[in-house]
């Protein structure tokens, strides 16, 4: 074997083989030795056939079996890498085994292609890299294999890359549901997410949000991994804080509720009653009320001075919209107290601000507040990174936007991970994601 064919071998990564022809064919299986024979046809692919040099493998176990009863297999091809633009296939003649060592009756173990494959690891490999950041059906049509093997090739480069990374200890907890849509096929049409704040990636899908579903996560969990948990940060979903409660080990761990998912109760008060005043009232208040929603949600200090002068002139004609406006205000500081004696105070005092109950949405206001004190009180105390729940769940749209949806959330669990996991910006601030297994590009010196 020459020093090209060895160039040729290790940069196939066919040890223990040697190439002994090349030559290119048509679809039809019209054969050209050169290249400038065939120049003029789009659908000519390169064909390299390989010889044994070495004693085949077990394809089990790894043992090198001389001797025996071998059965010779026929002719087999593999599709490689495009070579030149053109298509590239490996053609060869593997023998099936009988391992002495473990007994058993293999093909024998191929050092490009993994059992029960038709391509090549090289090839998987690449479109395992580009399927991270590209459509599953563009890569397909790219190298003119099914989509399913695409779909395969990547969900195994996500396997071996996570299994590959050092584990991380779970400490702080976040968990929401997502809403799936009304034409999704499952019957519940939501799925729990479970998530390590620490990270911002996803650790369980699960599907459903009642107590059963986060249940049936705790039951995965170890002793050892419960016990390092040291606490749940969640929306006022009531099943998730059911759940918590009821399990043995961690019943006694702190539960805090998410800031915007508190806030947006004292927001959905203030624009219930923007409602009634300015859009059922008739249509003399309708034009002074239009157009106001998101600006009796903003925080005040964000406001513009228009802006500010509009909400006072809300407030002027309906005295229930500036308490309320007021009250959520209130409650917004309360929420960035600096310890728990000042939320306590500040709580209390808003809860002395909606016990009248003359209207329905202070009612509901003052209930949800009362009965979720408790993990309201427990941000002052913890303040964990609840943000990062929201970003997750900007980043589950993100895909399954591009990928027009999907049916297999361990897959997507998959690539969120790895989405998360890999963020990188460009040098006009633009975030992107790498491509698996791949290095970063060089940034400029700043």
């Amino acid at each position: 074997m020459g020093p090209r064919t060895r160039i040729l071998t290790d940069i196939l990564g066919v040890r223990g083989w040697k190439i002994v022809e090349v030559y290119f064919e048509t679809e039809q299986g019209s054969r050209f030795d050169r290249l400038s024979d065939a120049a003029i046809l789009s659908n000519v692919r390169l064909v390299l056939r390989l010889e044994r040099r070495w004693a085949p493998r077990c394809s089990t176990c790894g043992a090198i079996c001389r001797g025996g009863s071998h059965e010779h297999l026929p002719r087999r091809r593999w599709k490689d890498l495009p070579w030149a633009g053109r298509s590239a296939f490996i053609e060869a003649e593997p023998i099936r085994v009988k391992c002495k060592r473990c007994q058993r009756h293999a093909v024998e173990r191929l050092a490009w292609a993994d059992p029960y494959q038709r391509e090549t690891v090289r090839l998987q490999q690449r479109m395992g890299f580009q399927a991270a950041s590209m459509p599953t059906a563009h890569v397909a049509v790219m190298h003119g294999v099914d989509w399913a093997t695409v779909r395969r090739a990547e969900t195994a480069a996500l396997t071996r890359w996570d299994a590959t990374r050092a584990p991380v200890p779970l400490r702080w907890v976040g968990v929401d549901e997502k809403w799936l849509g009304r034409r999704h096929s499952l019957p519940h049409h939501f799925v729990t997410i479970v998530s390590n704040l620490e990270t911002g990636e996803p650790v369980w899908i699960g599907p459903g949000r009642g107590q059963e579903t986060l249940a049936g996560w705790f039951a995965t969990l170890s002793p050892e991994a419960k016990a390092g948990i040291e606490l749940f940060a969640m929306d006022m979903h009531a099943p998730f804080a059911a759940a918590v409660r009821s399990d043995p080990v961690l019943k006694e761990c702190p539960i805090v509720h998410d800031p915007f998912h508190v806030m947006k109760r004292a927001q959905a008060a203030v624009d219930e009653i923007r409602r009634e005043a300015f859009f059922r009232t008739g249509p003399e208040m309708r034009g002074i009320g239009r157009g106001t929603r998101w600006l009796v949600l903003r925080a005040w200090e964000r406001c513009t001075p228009e802006q500010q002068a509009k909400v006072r002139e809300l407030m002027r004609y309906n005295p229930l919209f500036a308490r309320v406006y007021q009250i959520k205000e209130e409650f917004r500081t309360v929420l960035h107290a600096p310890d728990r004696a000042s939320m306590e105070i500040g709580l209390a005092r808003i809860l002395r601000r909606t016990q009248a109950r003359r209207h329905v949405e202070l009612r509901k206001l003052h209930d949800s507040l009362v009965a979720h004190r408790e993990p309201i009180l427990a941000l002052a105390e913890h303040r964990p990174p609840t943000g990062r729940i929201e970003a997750l769940n900007n980043n589950w749209e993100t895909l399954v936007r591009q990928g027009r949806g999907y049916r297999d959330h361990n897959y997507l669990l998959l690539k969120l991970r790895f989405m998360i996991a890999n963020p990188i910006r460009d040098d006009h601030g633009a975030k992107r994601f790498l491509a698996l297994g791949l290095q970063p590009p060089s940034r400029r010196a700043a």
